[in-house]
């Protein structure tokens, strides 16, 4: 029995290494994605580029969080994924600002650089995408990461609709749409993120 227990705990600690190797990258991906994608966003009007790269940096933070609970209690799992799921909530209330600035300026966002940067944010997000599906079913906090990722596909497919609409009609009013898409996007992910935590967190003894 002891050396199935010295087995067990190997793999334990191996499958962890390897989730702190991913999240890492992961992490670095998505803070590296957030400085390009916003920057591209303040210096192209568009506010589907900034709630997107917002996103990039709530991922960023869950990321983080995750790494900081890896290796730590079940308790603070779920206190980890509550603190990331209430920042993504409230980041996303953060982006509905956005577009009321942009009505009063009345900018034309760039088509090109919406629908550039998007792929690229679409790139990036479909390796972390791949790079986390084995852990889909793990814990709250790597559930969480793998979630996060999967709705920033939908929303930078969202944002390269957002510059071909732009584009095509002449307006900016796609790109607001699409931008309050993606915070609401953010926070319906978000507050499943949070009643999960919540849950788990009172129904522990």
């Amino acid at each position: 029995m002891a050396g199935c227990n010295s087995c067990s705990s190997d793999k334990i600690a191996t499958a962890t290494k390897q989730q702190k190797r991913v999240l890492i990258i992961v992490l670095l991906i998505n803070a590296t994605m957030f400085v390009v994608e916003f920057s591209a966003g303040l210096v192209s009007h568009s506010t589907a580029l900034m709630a997107d790269s917002l996103d990039m940096l709530a991922d960023a933070l869950v990321y983080a969080l995750g790494l900081f609970a890896l290796e730590r209690a079940e308790h603070w799992k779920n206190r980890a994924a509550l603190t990331s799921g209430i920042f993504q909530m409230t980041l996303g209330l953060g982006i509905l600002v956005q577009p009321i600035y942009l009505l009063t300026t009345n900018n034309m966002p760039d088509a090109f650089s919406m629908g550039l940067f998007g792929l690229l944010a679409l790139l990036a997000n479909s390796i972390t995408f791949f790079l986390l599906m084995a852990y889909r079913d793990g814990d709250i906090n790597m559930r969480a990461t793998w979630v996060c990722t999967r709705n920033d596909m939908i929303n930078n497919i969202g944002v390269m609709l957002a510059a071909g609409l732009v584009y095509w009609l002449s307006s900016p009013l796609p790109d607001i749409v699409i931008g309050l898409v993606i915070a609401a996007i953010v926070m319906h992910s978000a507050w499943g993120v949070i009643r999960e935590a919540h849950s788990t967190t009172s129904s522990s003894p």
